[in-house]
């Protein structure tokens, strides 16, 4: 079975309480499942009333060298006291097999929703960054991938051409105006920048807020720029856009150099986002969890939408790139 086509069918609950079993935890309570469509990850109480988060990694994703990367760079930032949860070090390792699964096992943290218009939350998350990406900057990840438009754009693009997701009428403007779309941006892409271990999905959403942020969701840690994990913590008009900017960078640059040249790359992986993510769902759609969770993507509404979304991209990268205010 292919990657494309693997469904989580025989991940049944009997499936995962062996498979906690097999390293010594006894699942008490029913498994609570959480937002997670790539992998399987469920919340549960054990016999010693403790409360665990197991994740079921969808198999061949990620080589095993690639999760076992993704856990080290948790253990190291965990290790230089940065708030996340990392995974838990069970009979020496914490990756585990069973039945054709690797899984991993975290204690569960609650936390409220990160407040991406709170001026103090932002600079407290920018400060966190800057350890996080000193630390991710001592050295490359050797297996996992390093950010790329071969499997940001080119790769996403061949897997639309071949699906029979978008709606015929739409097809030659939609992807005239995708591969024009592709054409701004490797006029703008660089590789001259450094490239490091970096979070990978620093959305919003991939930050709870208890005292103080609380990362989660390593699981597309990869080397890149750092305005990756940056630049998703950006929103509204542009002023707004350059407010929160320099309140990040005020927080990053006590721990950590920014390389301003960096901002002209925020549009570009913008667009390597939206098209990666258009191709994700449809490599996904013959899971079953897909069509529930994402009902829209079957609508021809929403790829006159993503239409509507190239131009308005392609304007995006014709406008000067966000800079700093004069102090930096």
């Amino acid at each position: 079975m292919t990657q494309a086509t693997f469904h989580f069918d025989a991940l049944t609950p009997d499936l995962m309480w062996y498979a906690l079993e097999s390293i010594g935890i006894r699942a008490e309570s029913g498994f609570l499942a959480l937002n997670s469509y790539e992998n399987r990850v469920y919340q549960f109480i054990d016999e010693d009333k403790r409360r665990f988060v197991v994740k079921f990694y969808r198999p061949q994703r990620w080589t095993t060298e690639q999760i076992r990367e993704e856990h080290e760079f948790a253990l190291e930032l965990a290790d230089a006291e940065i708030p996340l949860a990392p995974p838990l070090v069970i009979n020496g390792t914490s990756l585990h097999h069973y039945q054709g699964y690797d899984f991993a096992l975290f204690n569960s943290v609650g936390g409220r929703q990160f407040e991406v218009d709170n001026e103090e939350q932002l600079e407290w998350v920018g400060r966190f960054l800057g350890r996080i990406h000193k630390i991710g900057a001592e050295k490359a990840f050797q297996h996992r991938p390093t950010l790329s438009l071969e499997e940001y754009l080119y790769q996403p693009r061949a897997l639309l051409q071949n699906s029979q997701c978008i709606p015929m009428h739409l097809e030659k403007v939609f992807f005239n105006d995708l591969d024009l779309l592709i054409k701004k941006i490797e006029q703008q892409w660089s590789t001259t920048h450094c490239n490091i271990r970096l979070h990978g999905d620093c959305h919003p959403g991939n930050i709870l807020w208890r005292d103080g942020p609380m990362f989660v969701d390593l699981d597309d840690a990869r080397n890149g720029p750092a305005v990756q994990d940056l630049w998703m913590l950006l929103n509204g008009e542009r002023q707004d856009k350059l407010v929160q900017l320099d309140i990040l960078l005020e927080g990053y640059q006590e721990f950590c150099d920014f390389n301003v040249s960096e901002l002209k790359l925020i549009e570009p992986l913008r667009g390597l986002r939206m098209v990666h993510y258009m191709a994700w769902l449809a490599k996904r759609w013959d899971d079953p969890a897909f069509p529930i969770a994402f009902p829209w993507f079957n609508d021809p509404k929403y790829w006159e939408g993503q239409v509507l979304a190239f131009k308005e991209q392609i304007a995006a990268l014709d406008e000067p790139a966000l800079s700093l205010m004069p102090q930096w």
